[in-house]
């Protein structure tokens, strides 16, 4: 590429976690970075947007690097669209969330923030991969991810994935990582129940437990990949139809209709 790309960086655990460092560090190597991230933690809000509230995006400068880098008092869904519509001076060549501190794999994507953010670029036409780290500890190692991390980003840059709103959701090992995989995600739930305390005043309040179940143990699985040691790629879009039920249901409109004329006669 004869210019530098644009690169937008982003998070869901805030603009100075570790994770998100290492990524703005591989990044700098890359091309021209923007830094736009929630000012605090803002794992589990999935596709949230801010509406009932104002916006605060303030510049700051978190470590000494080339990139420019702006706070976000909203979730990282606000931050894509505050920095497409408010910030960069067009839109990027590509939109990376991460790296984040624990898994987001199989039904994971549909309460991250991380992936959610990849998706919102991914609406927008711009090529996204969300970094996810195996490792919830705020210490984790992400050395070992950084050649992967960057392996992929310039894969994309140079052989942009094809247009349609497909993004990539990519995770990392934290042991020794054996190579890459492309996998499709594991059919997972979470089975959740909420635990009843007490406040020492007395009030009742619940806390959210629960137990990942993965009822999928195929070997062309995410879950099965990063088992096995090697760092699962996914492609993702935020077209939720289901074409194969689709058919099925479009017959039904025959039976509602003849329902309705029978409720008529």
């Amino acid at each position: 590429m004869k210019n530098k790309p644009i690169i937008l960086v982003t998070n869901d655990d805030g603009i100075i976690a570790p994770g998100i460092r290492a990524l703005v560090n591989v990044m700098n190597s890359l091309g021209e970075v923007y830094v736009v991230a929630p000012n605090k933690p803002q794992s589990g809000i999935g596709h949230a947007i801010t509406m009932d509230t104002i916006l605060y995006c303030d510049s700051v400068q978190i470590d000494n690097g080339s990139q420019k880098e702006w706070e976000c008092s909203g979730t990282p869904v606000d931050c894509v669209k505050l920095a497409i519509s408010n910030i960069l001076p067009r839109k990027p060549d590509i939109c990376v969330s991460g790296i984040n501190h624990g898994s987001n794999s199989s039904i994971n994507i549909m309460y991250s923030g991380t992936i959610s953010a990849v998706i919102e670029a991914g609406i927008e036409g711009i090529p996204s991969v969300g970094f996810s780290l195996l490792d919830f500890d705020w210490n984790a190692d992400f050395e070992p991810a950084k050649k992967y991390v960057c392996k992929i980003v310039k894969k994309i840059l140079y052989n942009p994935i094809p247009k349609g709103g497909i993004s990539l959701n990519v995770n990392i090992p934290k042991k020794k990582i054996k190579g890459m995989k492309i996998c499709r995600q594991a059919e997972s739930k979470w089975k959740e129940s909420f635990d009843k305390r007490y406040n020492p005043k007395g009030r009742t309040y619940y806390w959210l437990i629960g137990d990942f179940i993965n009822f999928d143990k195929k070997s062309d699985t995410d879950e099965w990949a990063l088992k096995n040691g090697y760092v699962s790629i996914v492609p993702i879009k935020f077209d939720l139809t289901d074409y194969p039920i689709l058919n099925i249901l479009r017959s039904w409109n025959f039976i509602l209709l003849f329902i309705f004329l029978d409720i008529l006669l």
